[in-house]
């Protein structure tokens, strides 16, 4: 049997919630596209990665109140230590928590199996794991780690403009653009070439 019951709808707390998740993306977004500084951009075996003092200091700033909690940890044989924490912050007005893993490679001496510093590499794998935290869920060094979302919408001005030479060369390339434009195949990454190719096509015509 259906339940007909109808659904109460709190207007207000829904409009709270939707105001806290737009907070939520915007202040992510602002953190993504954050120029993480030069000096703090270091390079190891042809990889870019970011020093933990810099994330950490961001992480302060955009996020105060988090906190970092090692959940479990264990060694890979002698070869490896890995690292399960759980990051817990503050989100424009609400707490959310994420989980993370990452693993060090265990140094040893030279021909030996003698380990060179645990210590250190159990250290190591802790600003591992709360390195990948911080990027994964706060977003901080995307621009280092490669994680920028770009937005590739037109402006409005940009659809008026590449719809208008689409009418000049007939109503129905107009709606075969403005079809490429709701389905985001003309967007910002190749608006010039679409422009340009439309106004030798509307050149032709008029030849």
């Amino acid at each position: 049997m259906e339940n007909n019951t109808p659904i109460v709808v709190d207007e207000n707390a829904l409009s709270a919630t939707n105001e806290i998740r737009k907070a939520i993306t915007e202040k992510h977004k602002n953190v993504s596209f954050m120029t993480t500084p030069g000096p703090y951009i270091k390079k190891k075996q042809g990889q870019d990665y970011v020093e933990y003092s810099y994330m950490r200091d961001v992480a302060d700033k955009e996020f105060p109140g988090w906190s970092w909690e090692i959940i479990k940890t264990e060694n890979l044989g002698s070869e490896a230590y890995v690292v399960h924490g759980r990051l817990k912050w503050y989100d424009e007005g609400i707490w959310r928590t994420g989980d993370m893993v990452a693993a060090h490679r265990i140094q040893k001496q030279r021909g030996s199996e003698s380990f060179v510093d645990i210590g250190n590499d159990v250290k190591a794998a802790n600003t591992d794991c709360i390195k990948k935290a911080f990027n994964q869920y706060l977003n901080i060094a995307d621009d280092v780690y490669r994680n920028q979302v770009h937005d590739l919408t037109l402006t409005d001005e940009e659809k008026n403009d590449i719809l208008v030479i689409a009418s000049e060369i007939s109503e129905k390339r107009m709606k075969e653009i403005h079809e490429l434009i709701n389905n985001d195949t003309i967007n910002q990454s190749n608006y010039k070439g679409s422009l340009a190719k439309l106004k030798r096509e509307r050149g032709v015509i008029d030849a």
